[in-house]
């Protein structure tokens, strides 16, 4: 039994979130006998200031950690204290496949929050209007591509890929096919082999060529406009697009009156072994491996995450909640196409995903990669041998 501490916990976010965040720590603190300090911040400087937190080794007993940042800071699983060896955590609240995806190097370094992924947002009023059905696979969305553009107009699109949506929507073709992630976790190296990749970047360049979407190229000389501000999107010329599932409110309020948009399942390639879904931990709660008192600090995070008390005071200001103790009390909080879109997440298969997809370092090379092939400067090979040797280079610093 831990005994009275003084605590601190860090965190990014909005106004509601800081409210909330300090409601919950009142309440578990008075629960357990700790007081906890809160120190929050918006996101830009966050990470800068954990950086040197961490060097300095003052960071907080409780911290919200980015989930890409978890190489960063542990990539050996040493940067933060082992969650197992606590004993007031109660992980059963927790499936396997989320606590691996908050552990490094087999060590659980922190617990997911909320789990985000990316579904597809399809205009459901585009579709009827063409007399055709949603599709459910990729060859449906082709099919459905040419009548859509025969009853409205070739100036319809029934999807939209850019920048990161379109790495995304590349890896998970990959994903689909061959049932790996982009980094083999074992070796610290791209699993996929270079004709692997191609294939999926070749499928990106059909779906241009078929009308299904446009190229990088268009995107490009436009400005490269959020979808969610496109007229295109808001009277439902683009009919569909591949996103976070907690973003669902962000792309339907812009569409005009008599517009609707619905979350899907993922549409699979034939032979698909996998849905291939990109699940990942919105965030992790961490704990100092330099906290004067972790088993302290281990019963507020269990507050938090799983005791009414906490549950209560955050509510969804963090997502839909990954502890299944916090999603059952909350119930239907919480808007329902995105409780729906994230229904969808938790229920697609998928390898589990390494952080290192969204290292800031590999995104760049992926993208800059992508778009010397939308401009005809690589050909589909050329582009993912590239694509795996930069990242290669960068996963190497790593060892």
């Amino acid at each position: 039994m831990a005994t009275a501490a003084d605590l601190r916990m860090s965190w990014w976010g909005g106004e509601s979130r800081h409210v909330a965040t300090q409601k919950a720590l009142e309440a578990c603190g008075a629960k357990h006998g700790h007081s906890v300090k809160g120190e929050f911040t918006g996101f830009d400087g966050y990470l800068e200031k954990l950086t040197t937190q961490m060097a300095g080794r003052t960071e907080a007993d409780i911290v919200q950690v980015n989930w890409p940042w978890l190489p960063l800071f542990s990539k050996n699983g040493d940067g933060f204290a082992d969650l197992r060896d606590l004993k007031s955590l109660d992980l059963s609240n927790w499936t396997d496949a989320e606590l691996e995806s908050g552990s490094m190097n087999d060590v659980l370094q922190g617990i997911p929050v909320s789990t985000t992924g990316r579904v597809f947002f399809f205009n459901t009023t585009t579709f009827e209007k063409a007399g055709v059905a949603i599709p459910t696979t990729w060859d449906e969305l082709l099919t459905a591509t040419k009548a859509v553009k025969e009853k409205l107009g070739n100036d319809h699109y029934t999807f939209n890929a850019v920048k990161e949506t379109a790495q995304l929507v590349t890896t998970m073709v990959v994903v689909q096919r061959t049932g790996k992630d982009m980094v083999d976790a074992e070796a610290n190296r791209v699993a996929w082999t270079p004709e692997e990749l191609a294939e999926g970047i070749d499928f990106l360049g059909t779906l241009v060529t078929e009308g299904v979407m446009r190229s990088q190229k268009e995107e490009a000389a436009d400005g490269n406009v959020n979808l969610f501000e496109k007229p295109e999107w808001a009277d439902g010329r683009i009919a569909g697009s591949y996103e976070w599932d907690s973003t669902f409110e962000k792309y339907s309020a812009p569409l005009k009156e008599g517009q609707v948009l619905k979350p899907f399942p993922l549409l699979k390639v034939e032979g698909a072994v996998t849905d291939g879904i990109y699940r990942k931990p919105s965030m992790v709660f961490s704990i100092s491996k330099h906290s004067k008192d972790s088993e302290a600090a281990a019963q507020i995070l269990n507050c938090l995450l799983n005791e009414p008390e906490g549950i209560g005071a955050l509510g969804t200001t963090r997502g839909i909640p990954g502890s299944k103790a916090a999603s059952a009390r909350l119930g239907d909080e919480g808007d329902a196409e995105v409780r729906e879109a994230n229904a969808i997440v938790m229920a697609s298969s998928g390898p589990t995903v390494s952080p290192f997809n969204e290292n800031p370092e590999i995104r760049g090379i992926f993208l800059d990669t992508l778009e010397e092939y939308a401009y005809g400067q690589l050909d589909a090979q050329q582009a993912a041998e590239q694509i795996i040797d930069g990242v290669n280079d960068v996963l190497a610093e790593f060892d």
